[in-house]
């Protein structure tokens, strides 16, 4: 058995793999640090949605509530197409130093859950994120449960966004959306 510390975007993301964690007998502790997630009404409802959640099943969620529009903005605006990378390191660094300071076994991410992120991409930042804080990554392929997460997360009735997180993919989002739903010409 483990104490994981589970960096963690929404509650929706986490279910699942939480399932998975506590039934393979790991303690495990959330960690909300999502300085990505925007418009602040959509940061609100998420970190409130995962407020619930952890009081609902008793678990530790340690919160670093930083919206962090700015600090986004300035580290993504020179290059929004490579704003991923600083996404997933700014995240797993921040997990990986928590970690380690609070005396957990290892941490992880639910950013492992998504089909829609760079699983590889992820994997090497938290095993750089590993050997630079002297702390385990622990590392599992969420994406299987990926169904089962929306089962579950719809069964709790659990607020589900429609986006990655960042006002670009919102923007994405709705651009597929308006081509999706345009008329075909004639």
């Amino acid at each position: 058995m483990a104490k994981i510390l589970v960096q963690t975007c929404c509650a929706p993301c986490l279910i699942a793999p939480y399932k998975r964690l506590i039934e393979a007998g790991h303690a495990v502790s959330a960690f909300w640090y999502n300085p990505n997630i925007h418009p602040l009404l959509e940061y609100q409802k998420r970190r409130d949605t995962l407020r619930d959640f952890a009081s609902d099943e008793g678990f530790e969620l340690i919160e670093r509530d930083d919206y962090g529009l700015q600090e986004f903005l300035s580290h993504t605006m020179d290059d929004i197409e490579a704003r991923c990378e600083y996404c997933y390191r700014s995240r797993l660094e921040a997990s990986a130093k928590l970690a380690k300071e609070r005396g957990f076994d290892a941490f992880t991410t639910t950013l492992l859950y998504s089909r829609y992120q760079k699983h590889e991409r992820i994997i090497a930042i938290a095993q750089e994120m590993s050997r630079l804080y002297e702390i385990d990554f622990f590392y599992e392929d969420w994406r299987p449960l990926w169904q089962e997460g929306i089962r579950l997360s719809k069964e709790e009735g659990m607020y589900r966004q429609q986006y990655c997180g960042c006002i670009f993919s919102e923007e994405e989002r709705y651009r597929e959306q308006i081509h999706r739903n345009r008329p075909k010409k004639s």
